[in-house]
């Protein structure tokens, strides 16, 4: 089973440390290690009965890959992957978008969904590591919306721009790069353009309020935290234990990374 064995090759190595294992962050570490490895179960259950099929949520009936690229599997599968941002996209798909900059992609989850979700809509991706463009691509083509979706590697600032005469939505999740990029006085044309942002507390302390002095002049500001998730699940999934329910909607979080969804002041809410 994927994951088994290096999971059980890093446990015996760290049982014979006694000493060690009074280390909160060692037994923290090891508790992490073992819920990917059950998730990864859960996610060859889920796929056993469902295929890869999206279950539920705004991307329901998009045929997915069987890896991620970044962080978990399984919750995007289900759907609720990011459940917090799911109004905020259907409220986007309302209002006459011509253009998405998705900005770290990944495989393809945001690209993709919201290709199918906007059939009017063309996606420009990006995304620094080859095999998340190569997964992307094969997702688009899986999907029928490749047409839609053009796909480079690294996105620089002077590239906003490009967009700035268009009702554009970006969307960022860099892993804490957001803080370089993210930066309207030195590329004005962010502030024409509505924005998805995850943040990343945990590399930068200040970030959120950092882009709340960046933006608050030329942006509506709503920010986005994680929640516990009420999701849609199958039956088979709800005959398991609690624990495997909570896990199966985890997404390896360590720590809060709150969205900003802002849109340039004066955004009509419909075209």
């Amino acid at each position: 089973m994927a994951g088994s064995k290096a999971t059980a090759d890093i446990i015996r190595r760290s049982l014979p440390m006694d000493h060690r294992l009074d280390d909160p962050k060692l037994l923290n570490g090891l508790l992490r290690r073992m819920a990917m490895w059950r998730q990864t179960v859960l996610g060859n259950t889920f796929a056993s009965h469902h295929g890869l099929t999206i279950y539920s949520g705004p991307f329901k009936g998009m045929e997915y890959l069987n890896y991620s690229t970044e962080g978990c599997l399984l919750p995007r599968l289900l759907g609720c992957y990011e459940a917090e941002l799911h109004g905020d996209l259907a409220a986007f798909a309302e209002e006459g978008l011509e253009a998405i900059v998705d900005i770290g992609c990944a495989e393809g989850y945001y690209a993709v969904g919201l290709a199918r979700m906007m059939p009017g809509v063309t996606i420009h991706a990006y995304d620094t590591d080859p095999k998340a463009r190569a997964g992307c691509k094969g997702l688009a083509e899986k999907n029928g919306v490749a047409d839609r979706i053009v796909i480079g590697e690294t996105f620089t600032g002077e590239m906003f721009e490009l967009f700035a005469d268009r009702r554009t939505l970006v969307m960022i999740d860099t892993e804490g790069f957001e803080e370089e990029l993210m930066r309207p006085q030195t590329w004005p044309a962010l502030g024409h353009l509505a924005i998805i942002m995850e943040t990343h507390p945990q590399k930068h302390p200040d970030i959120v309020a950092t882009m709340l002095a960046r933006f608050s002049a030329t942006h509506d500001i709503s920010l986005r935290s994680t929640e516990p998730r009420g999701v849609d699940m199958p039956g088979w999934l709800l005959e398991l234990p609690h624990l495997d329910q909570l896990l199966a909607t985890w997404e390896y979080r360590s720590s809060p990374t709150p969205w900003f969804v802002m849109r340039p002041k004066g955004w009509s809410m419909a075209a």
